[in-house]
């Protein structure tokens, strides 16, 4: 007889085979090897896999694919109370859209090493983000500051603002 433990381990385990066949899929199909699955009360919510390109999108990686699927469905930005499954430990992006999106819980199986191994490396990114402006590799300069801070003001005086 299974206990609690086996048997949450047991569901988890569903959830994240699901997200590893649409990464399979994904490949078979010509997308990249990725998926993921959001989860709500025990339910799949929301399921997709890397698309990035078949839809020229830079951005529609498994993760955002399903947190975007996710929000629609629930009709929320904020999906506290989900869980993500996901065939790969995020990328920088997904990783901030998965804290942006309010996910409780995040599983992954391959490692970010295992994608570099593949060709998937994203350590320049985090090294990138750390480094002063004038050092990065994509020239990155700050202008009219006094002109954009006017929307911030805006806002900061916003009674009924939609805070996110």
């Amino acid at each position: 007889m299974l206990n609690k433990n086996n048997e949450l381990m047991d569901e988890k385990s569903k959830f994240m085979r699901k997200a590893i066949e649409l990464s399979v899929e994904s490949v078979k199909n010509g997308g990249g090897p990725f998926g993921a699955v959001i989860v709500k009360d025990g339910e799949i919510i929301a399921a997709s896999s890397n698309s990035v390109t078949k839809d020229n999108d830079p951005t529609a990686h498994a993760e955002v694919n399903t947190i975007r699927q996710a929000t629609k469905k629930l009709g929320t930005f904020d999906l506290s109370g989900c869980e993500i499954y996901s065939s790969c430990e995020p990328c920088p992006m997904c990783l901030g859209a998965i804290y942006w999106a309010r996910l409780d819980k995040l599983y992954f199986a391959n490692t970010k090493k295992d994608a570099k191994d593949i060709g998937f490396d994203d350590s320049f990114i985090y090294e990138e983000i750390d480094l002063p402006y004038e050092k990065r590799k994509i020239k990155t300069i700050q202008m009219m500051r006094n002109e954009a801070l006017e929307a911030f003001k805006i806002w900061k005086k916003k009674d009924d603002k939609i805070e996110y």
